[in-house]
């Protein structure tokens, strides 16, 4: 049966779950990916939509020769001081929310079937992202599991990893919110794109 709208999922994980191998898989199924992280680091590049509001909020220390946000200044900066970590959201997330809504109106005006909204912090922002679509898909690991990719790909400190997790939702949290929960943990690559055909062709795909 057609839908009159396209299937709207939330897709989120902890750091080093794989949320992204799954999201790329959604996309070559015909998903079209809309990527929270993605369009925040374009918000922070060279030219990006909130530099010049980081200048006059945070000083000009907090933007390199290169015109973007520096990065690990600003990490350093945030972990210190919470209110840091505020006004920075405060900034980056109302822009994210505006551009997501442009690349949603486009991808719907274009007959998109399936859209998915690839957003790291879903969880921990509440009620709004629930309101917003359709089911919420989780890609879940053990924490362990976690730690072991997040070091094996970034090279971070384990008191680094540990930082991070700390700031985000909880496994526990993060389930209990999930209506599709994909379990990558000890499946190949192979594996898991199976398993997210499957779960695909219940999203038009």
């Amino acid at each position: 049966m057609h839908r009159p709208h396209p299937w709207r999922i939330g897709l989120t994980g902890g750091i080093g779950s794989g949320k992204s191998t799954v999201a790329g898989m959604l996309a070559e199924l015909g998903a079209t990916v809309i990527d929270a992280d993605a369009i925040s680091r374009s918000l922070t590049a060279p030219g990006g939509r909130a530099i010049d509001a980081i200048r006059a909020q945070f000083g000009p220390d907090m933007v390199g020769p290169d015109g973007a946000m520096d990065r690990q200044a600003m990490r350093t900066r945030v972990f210190a001081d919470p209110q840091a970590r505020r006004r920075l959201e405060a900034i980056i997330h109302p822009l994210v929310a505006q551009i997501t809504r442009e690349q949603t109106e486009a991808a719907v005006a274009a007959g998109a079937r399936c859209l998915v909204h690839d957003v790291p912090l879903l969880v921990e922002s509440g009620t709004r992202w629930r309101a917003a679509v359709d089911r919420v898909l989780v890609v879940d690991c053990e924490p362990d599991t976690q730690r072991q990719r997040v070091a094996a790909r970034s090279g971070l400190a384990a008191d680094e990893i540990e930082r991070i997790l700390a700031q985000q939702a909880s496994r526990a949290q993060r389930l209990a919110c999930a209506d599709i929960v994909v379990f990558n943990q000890g499946l190949s690559l192979a594996e898991l794109n199976d398993e997210i055909r499957q779960m695909a062709r219940h999203f038009g795909l």
